[in-house]
């Protein structure tokens, strides 16, 4: 299968609309189950416009970024001469064999990224090669579970079920990201079950609740799982 840089078209957007700002609740989780990153080596898997490399770098790990779009890339890297912090760059399929040969990192990490990735086996294949034992993997995902509200689409196909597992593209008015680039929808079970597989040991998880204001349009979807965090060891 040929990878798909679905994010080309919408860099702009999305740049514009995630800052340097890493107190949301998902990033504060994020980094709480990845633990003390200070003078590691860490991969950011589908880093994206580099937001999550710069908050590692900036914590005091040595960082390379993996992403396929060339376009978000460009924006990582307009940061990284802004303000150089030693991160390094690479446009790849996360699931490409040929990925990094020889290298070896203490942590992996994937930040909303997973759902976008179309080869989960292969790319999982990598981390594991990639990270040492007993090295981490952490990642953060839209909760497969959550079913979505009124303008925001849930985590599975709206013609479909929970159970559906497949690309599929929104047409819900608010979810204005996923309208343009999709996502992959996976039952939580396909994704533990495969890092199961891949001999990754299940540490932490934590689900965070969304901060939104009261009188958002978005405001019920405190009421649900919309986000799932989980930090894997590599055995």
């Amino acid at each position: 299968m040929t990878a798909i840089a679905r994010y080309d078209g919408v860099a702009d957007y999305y740049a514009s609309g995630w800052g340097e700002d890493l107190t949301d609740p998902v990033t504060v989780a994020l980094f709480d189950v990845l633990g003390d990153v200070a003078g590691q080596r860490v991969l950011d898997v589908a880093c994206g416009h580099g937001r999550i490399s710069r908050g590692l770098a900036h914590k005091g790990a040595t960082v390379v970024g993996v992403d396929l779009s060339a376009a978000m890339l460009a924006k990582a890297g307009e940061m990284e001469s802004n303000e150089p912090l030693g991160i390094r760059y690479l446009q790849s399929d996360a699931a490409d064999p040929e990925l990094l040969p020889g290298e070896l990192y203490d942590a992996a990490v994937c930040s909303m990224g997973l759902s976008d990735i179309d080869n989960l086996d292969g790319t999982l294949t990598n981390i594991r090669r990639l990270v040492r034992p007993g090295g981490v993997f952490a990642f953060a995902i839209l909760h497969p579970c959550f079913p979505g509200i009124e303008g925001v689409s849930g985590a599975w196909p709206s013609d479909g079920t929970y159970y559906d597992e497949r690309y599929w593209q929104t047409d819900a008015t608010l979810s204005v990201l996923r309208q343009q680039v999709g996502a992959n929808h996976r039952t939580l079970s396909t994704y533990l079950n495969t890092l199961h597989h891949h001999n990754f040991t299940l540490t932490q998880t934590t689900e965070p609740q969304p901060r939104i204001a009261p009188d958002s349009p978005r405001a019920p979807m405190t009421h649900y799982p919309v986000f799932f965090v989980a930090s894997f060891t590599n055995n």
